[in-house]
């Protein structure tokens, strides 16, 4: 695995490269990395620079493949929201195979609402002709089925690193702003979003590039 901090420009280069190897299908990014990371943040950035390029490229996250909240209290899984078996980690890799079959029709994506704290379906249009789609999120390298066929469906798969301290700040950032209180937050981290970060760090030398970011 390389390791280095590339720029924004790096990484729309590096994409644009694959796509000029690859050459006669859609090519498929993962974003991969511990919660509070900087996924979102990075592969947003990416897709607005290969779009700048004229780079028809779409971002397609796993977090709209969260189960709904119906779903995980019926499971006993409420307290639990975040983890890996709280993700159709299966429909997720059939929505990605689809993508790269290219078939004659448009893939709507779902998306995932914060402010609801669901999923929505069909939010996300990835038209027929769609260059580079880019995808992110905590479990893209977890070897354990279904999550391997995702893994095997990607090109090229980034793990992002951030300073432990920075990525819990954020994390307890975004828990208090969407409800949470303090104390609420700290508990929510220390008992879901950490566990959750030692999964996911043990699976991020399968990457392909290792971005580290400040």
């Amino acid at each position: 695995m390389l390791d280095c901090r590339p720029t924004v420009d790096d990484l729309v280069e590096r994409a644009l490269h694959l796509r000029r190897d690859i050459g006669d299908r859609v090519v498929l990014i993962g974003v991969a990395g511990e919660p509070g990371a900087g996924k979102s943040t990075l592969a947003a950035s990416v897709v607005e620079g290969l779009r700048t390029q004229g780079c028809a490229a779409v971002l397609v996250p796993m977090d709209g493949f969260h189960l709904s909240n119906v779903a995980l209290g019926a499971l006993g899984l409420s307290e639990r929201k975040g983890a890996i078996e709280t993700f159709d980690g299966a429909g997720f890799a059939a929505l990605l195979a689809r993508i790269r079959a290219e078939g004659p029709d448009t893939v709507w994506a779902p998306t995932y609402d914060r402010s609801v704290e669901e999923s929505v379906a069909g939010a996300i249009r990835v038209p027929p002709g769609t260059e580079v789609v880019v995808t992110e999120g905590n479990y893209l390298l977890v070897d354990d089925e279904p999550w391997a066929q995702v893994g095997e469906l990607l090109d090229d798969v980034w793990a992002v690193r951030a300073d432990p301290a920075v990525r819990t700040g954020r994390l307890l950032a975004r828990h208090v702003a969407f409800g949470r209180a303090d104390a609420q937050a700290q508990a929510w981290v220390a008992a879901v979003d950490e566990p959750n970060a030692t999964l996911i760090r043990d699976t991020l030398h399968r990457a392909d590039l290792d971005v580290v970011v400040g």
